[in-house]
């Protein structure tokens, strides 16, 4: 039972970890990446699809990347949607193939990104948190309910807090690669 509480929260804080990683996989640095591109919808027939299920995403060097629809009428719609996105990019089309350099960073630009980064971190922080404190208000009721002793209880919010410890050393892990990379020049 206390062991069922712990490996429970221990795959939510896992599910924490991931959307962080996520999130920082979306905060670019001066390098190329076709996940720069995942949250951006084209509108297609009338409904929006992600980028990725409309046109091949590619890398083509380390500061450019290459979209090439499926249909060639979707350059256009292709381009003003990423025109549009929040990224600040300016793609350029030759044919079929849309072409988008990535701007190198500036660094009061990169000093922003590592404290919006710092902030994802602690708010994947504080889930984690969260998640612990639940687990110990389910082993309290146990031991309220009289289904596990007090020694049990004990046990178990030390086995909750050394997996709470792990993830959150894992954000710490997260964060200060992410960081270094960002100020990397």
């Amino acid at each position: 039972m206390i062991d069922d509480i712990a490996k429970d929260a221990g795959v939510r804080m896992g599910k924490s970890v991931d959307v962080l990683q996520k999130e920082f996989s979306r905060i670019r640095t001066g390098r190329a990446h076709t996940s720069l591109l995942d949250h951006i919808k084209v509108d297609y027939y009338g409904s929006a699809s992600p980028l990725n299920q409309v046109a091949k995403l590619t890398i083509e060097d380390a500061r450019t990347l290459s979209v090439t629809p499926w249909e060639k009428d979707l350059v256009g719609p292709i381009e003003k949607a990423i025109i549009n996105s929040d990224l600040g990019l300016n793609p350029s089309t030759a044919g079929t193939v849309i072409r988008i350099p990535m701007p190198p960073l500036t660094e009061e630009r990169r000093r922003d990104l590592v404290r919006v980064v710092s902030q994802e971190a602690e708010s994947a922080r504080v889930n984690v948190r969260n998640i612990r404190r639940d687990a110990n208000s389910d082993l309290k009721e146990l031991q309220r309910e009289k289904e596990i002793s007090e020694d049990d209880e004990r046990r178990g919010q030390d086995l909750v807090q050394k997996v709470t410890d792990e993830f959150v050393a894992k954000v710490d892990e997260l964060l200060e690669a992410k960081k270094a990379e960002l100020m990397e020049v």
